[in-house]
C-alpha cells in the first residue's frame, strides 16, 4: 500500500482553507452496547430485529437493519450502505467525493431532495444549495462506526419533516469499538488505512477513530480522491438514561469524471472512461459536533439532541461544454459554505384514557442555516473575468435559512387486534437571501397522518395510512419566481401519500414477507436543469406502485433477504424537457428498483456476503421517447478469522464484469463545431468494471 500518496494527499486536504430527529415510533432499535462489535465472528442470530416487527411497526415499509447485514454488505462506497433499506438504489454520476445519486420508489432523488438523512441524529440534507436541493454526502460517514440503521418510508410518520415524504434513514454511531486497525489495498487505485479504539473513562466510554483513503477509479483522468475522516465520541449511560458527545471533521479532494455524451464517444473523441473537461472536480470539508442525551422523566421518556456543523464545497462541473459560452468553455464553480445549528426535544410517554392503552409522542425541532453560495463561470478551475460572462451566469447569494416544528403522535391499543396511530405535525419555514435572488419568503404548513393497524393473527398484520408532507425549495429559485412572475416554486411544496400494507410471518419467524402498495401526489417536483447543473421546482406529480420485500433464516448461519418495487411515475401536466420532447413521463424515474442479498455469519471462521443490485429501466425524455438501461450488478465480500485478532477480507465488485451505465441523462450540450443551439444527446457514466480490494486486519 502507498502510505506517502496516501498521507501526501491527507496533507494536501489539510493545507486548504476551511470554510434531528427520535427513531420512528414502533422501531424497536438495539441498543450499541449490547450488540457484538463490528466483525465480531462469534455466532449471531441475525434475524432477531428484522422479523420481529410485528405488534410494533406502523407500516409495513419500515424497519430496522442491523449491524451484521452493515458489515457484511459488500459496499463499494460508504452511501452504499443505505441500500440495505429496501427499494433504494445509491449510484453515482460523478466523482467519489460527491454526495451520492439516490432512487427509490419511482423517484429520481438527486442527491437527496425527498430522502431525509440523518447520521447521529444530525440531518445530512441542506437547503438551498450550490448543487442539488437537499444534497446528501454521506461521504465523512465510517463504515465501521456505523450501527442499526432504521428507516421509514411515505408521508405517515410525525417525528418526520423536510425531505421526508418518499424515506428517511436514520444511521447511529457505535459507543465502543474493540481496539483495532485494518490496511486495504485494491485494484484501480484504492488504499485505505482505518484504525480505532474506545476505552473506559469517568463513568463512560471514548471512542476515536481514523480513516484515511484514495481512489483513482477506471478513469482516463484519474479521480485522485483522497480523503481524511476522524472522529471523537464520549458516551455514557444506557438505553434508559444516557448521553453522548461526538465530534467529526471529514476533508476530501477529487476529480470529477462527470456524465459525458455519448456521441463524443462513438465519435472518438473520448473513451468510455474518458472526459471532456478533465479539469472537473471538487472540494469538500465538514466538520459536525452532536449532543445527544435521554433520561427518564415520570411515566416517560425525554430525548434531547443538539448539532452544529460547518460544510465547505466547491464543484467545478462542465455539462454543457461550449452551448452557453462558445469562446470559453461552461465550466462553472458551484461554491458554498455553510453553517448551521439546530436540535429537538421530545417525550414519550404512557397513558391510560377511558380504559384504552395510549403511547404519546410529543416533540419540536429547530433548524437555523447560514450559507454563502455563489456560482462562478471558470475555464480551467479560474474564475472567468466578470466582463466576460456575456451569459450572466455568476450569482452571489447570502441565505439564511430557518426551520421550526412541533408534532404530536398518539398510537392507540384498542384492543389486542386492532391499534391505531394518529399524528399531527406543523412546520413553519422563511428565509431570507440579500444576494443576487434577493427577497424574502415563509409558509406554514399542517401535516395530519394516520394509520390503522389490523393484527388478525399473532403472525399478521395489516395497515392503511395515509398523510401529508412536503420537502422544501431552494429559496433562490422561490425568490426568482416572484421576481420574474413565475408560478409553481413554493417554498414548501406539499406532498399528499397513502398506502395498504402487509407484514406476514411464517415457519417459526424464520420467513417475514412485506408488501406495500403506495401512492404519492406531490405538488411539485424537482427538475434537472443542465445549464446550472442543478435542480429546479417543477411541475406537479403523481406516483404509485408497490414493494415486496423477503427474508428467509434459511440456516443458522445463513439469511437470505429480496427486495423489489415497481413503480409508475407521471407528470400531472405535459412537461417539456427543453429537447422538443413533451410529455408526462418523468426523467430519470425508474420504472422499478431491487435487490438480492445472502448473508453468511457464524460458519466457523468464514463470513461474507453476496448481492445483486439492480436498477431498471427508465425514461430520459419527458415522452418516454428516450430511454435510459438501467443495470444489474453483482458484488461480493468473503472474510476469514485467521486467530490471534488477525482477518483477512476480500470485496469484489462488478463480478460479472457488466458493461453497463450508473447514470444516464437526456439533455442539450454543444461540442466545437456544432450548432450554436446545440444537440440533444444521452450523457452517460459507466459503470465501474471488476475490482477487488484486499483488507488485512488486526484486532488488539
Amino acid at each position: 500500500m502507498n502510505l506517502s500518496l496516501l498521507a501526501g494527499g491527507m496533507l494536501a486536504c489539510a493545507a486548504l482553507p476551511a470554510a434531528a430527529a427520535p427513531a420512528p415510533s414502533g422501531e424497536t432499535v438495539t441498543p450499541a452496547a449490547s450488540l457484538a462489535p463490528a466483525d465480531e465472528l462469534a455466532e449471531v442470530t441475525v434475524y432477531a430485529d428484522r422479523l420481529r416487527l410485528i405488534g410494533t411497526a406502523t407500516t409495513a415499509s419500515e424497519g430496522v437493519v442491523v449491524n451484521d447485514e452493515l458489515v457484511l454488505l459488500p459496499a463499494f462506497r460508504p452511501g452504499q450502505l443505505l441500500e440495505t433499506v429496501p427499494g433504494l438504489d445509491v449510484t453515482s454520476h460523478s466523482g467519489e467525493g460527491k454526495a451520492n445519486q439516490y432512487l427509490m420508489r419511482g423517484y429520481n432523488l438527486d442527491h437527496g431532495t425527498d430522502l431525509a438523512i440523518f447520521v447521529d441524529d444530525m440531518p445530512v440534507n441542506e437547503p438551498t444549495h450550490a448543487h442539488g436541493q437537499g444534497y446528501s454526502d454521506v461521504n465523512f460517514l465510517i463504515p465501521e462506526l456505523a450501527t442499526n440503521i432504521s428507516y421509514t418510508k411515505g408521508t405517515y410518520y410525525a417525528a418526520e419533516g423536510d425531505f421526508a415524504s418518499v424515506g428517511s434513514v436514520h444511521i447511529h454511531y457505535l459507543d465502543t469499538i474493540p481496539a483495532q486497525v485494518s490496511v486495504t489495498e485494491g485494484t484501480l487505485g484504492f488504499q485505505r488505512l482505518f484504525t480505532a479504539d474506545s476505552l473506559r473513562l469517568g463513568e463512560g466510554n471514548l471512542l476515536g477513530a481514523l480513516e484515511l483513503q484514495h481512489y483513482d477509479g477506471p478513469w482516463v483522468h484519474a479521480d485522485d480522491q483522497r480523503k481524511l475522516n476522524t472522529l471523537l465520541r464520549y458516551s455514557a449511560g444506557d438505553e434508559t438514561d444516557g448521553y453522548s458527545i461526538t465530534g467529526s471533521y471529514y476533508h476530501g479532494l477529487w476529480n470529477s469524471s462527470t456524465d459525458q455524451p455519448e456521441r463524443a464517444i462513438t465519435e472518438g473523441l473520448i473513451g468510455r472512461f474518458g472526459e471532456l473537461d478533465p479539469s472537473d472536480g471538487g472540494v469538500a470539508q465538514r466538520a459536525n459536533l452532536t449532543g445527544q442525551y435521554h433520561v427518564s422523566v415520570g411515566p416517560g421518556q425525554l430525548h434531547v439532541d443538539a448539532y452544529a456543523f460547518s460544510n465547505y464545497l466547491i464543484l467545478w462541473n462542465d455539462f454543457t461544454h461550449f452551448l452557453v459560452d462558445p469562446a470559453n468553455g461552461d465550466q462553472e464553480e458551484q461554491h458554498e459554505n455553510r453553517s448551521t445549528a439546530g436540535g429537538s426535544v421530545s417525550y414519550a410517554f404512557p397513558a391510560r384514557w377511558f380504559g384504552v392503552d395510549n403511547d404519546l409522542l410529543v416533540g419540536s425541532q429547530e433548524r437555523y442555516d447560514y450559507v454563502i453560495v455563489q456560482r462562478i463561470p471558470t475555464e480551467g478551475r479560474v474564475a472567468i473575468p466578470l466582463a466576460d460572462d456575456p451569459q450572466g451566469a455568476m450569482s452571489n447569494d447570502r441565505v439564511r435559512l430557518a426551520s421550526d416544528a412541533a408534532y404530536v403522535q398518539a398510537t392507540t391499543r384498542w384492543n389486542q387486534w386492532f391499534r391505531t396511530v394518529i399524528g399531527l405535525r406543523g412546520d413553519y419555514q422563511r428565509g431570507t437571501d440579500e444576494g443576487t435572488f434577493a427577497g424574502t419568503a415563509g409558509k406554514a404548513l399542517f401535516e395530519p397522518k394516520a394509520s390503522l393497524i389490523f393484527k388478525p393473527a399473532a403472525t399478521t398484520e395489516f395497515y392503511v395510512s395515509g398523510g401529508r408532507g412536503f420537502h422544501s425549495d431552494d429559496l433562490r429559485g422561490v425568490n426568482e419566481a416572484k421576481i420574474t412572475n413565475t408560478p409553481g416554486a413554493p417554498l414548501m411544496a406539499e406532498q399528499t401519500g397513502e398506502e395498504i400494507g402487509l407484514r406476514q410471518e411464517w415457519f417459526d419467524r424464520k420467513v417475514s414477507v412485506t408488501l406495500a402498495l403506495f401512492n404519492l401526489d406531490a405538488q411539485s417536483e424537482t427538475t434537472y436543469d443542465p445549464d446550472v447543473g442543478q435542480d429546479a421546482a417543477g411541475p406537479g406529480s403523481r406516483r404509485y406502485g408497490y414493494e415486496v420485500n423477503i427474508t428467509y433464516q434459511a440456516l443458522r448461519w445463513l439469511e437470505l433477504y429480496g427486495s423489489f418495487s415497481q413503480d409508475h411515475a407521471r407528470y400531472t401536466s405535459a412537461y417539456d424537457d427543453g429537447t422538443g420532447h413533451v410529455g408526462y413521463y418523468l426523467p430519470n424515474a425508474p420504472f422499478a428498483t431491487g435487490s438480492l442479498t445472502a448473508y453468511v455469519k457464524g460458519a466457523g471462521p468464514w463470513s461474507g456476503s453476496l448481492a445483486l443490485r439492480y436498477l431498471g429501466a427508465y425514461p430520459l425524455s419527458s415522452d418516454d421517447e428516450v430511454q435510459g438501461h438501467g443495470y444489474h450488478e453483482w458484488n461480493g465480500d468473503v472474510r476469514y478469522a485467521i486467530g490471534g485478532g488477525w482477518g483477512v477480507a476480500l470485496g469484489v465488485y462488478n463480478l460479472l464484469n457488466t458493461k453497463a451505465n450508473a447514470m444516464e441523462y437526456w439533455y442539450i450540450d454543444r461540442l466545437p463545431g456544432e450548432p450554436a443551439a446545440g444537440v440533444a444527446d444521452v450523457h452517460i457514466h459507466p459503470l465501474e468494471p471488476i475490482s477487488a480490494r484486499f483488507t488485512v486486519s488486526k484486532k488488539f
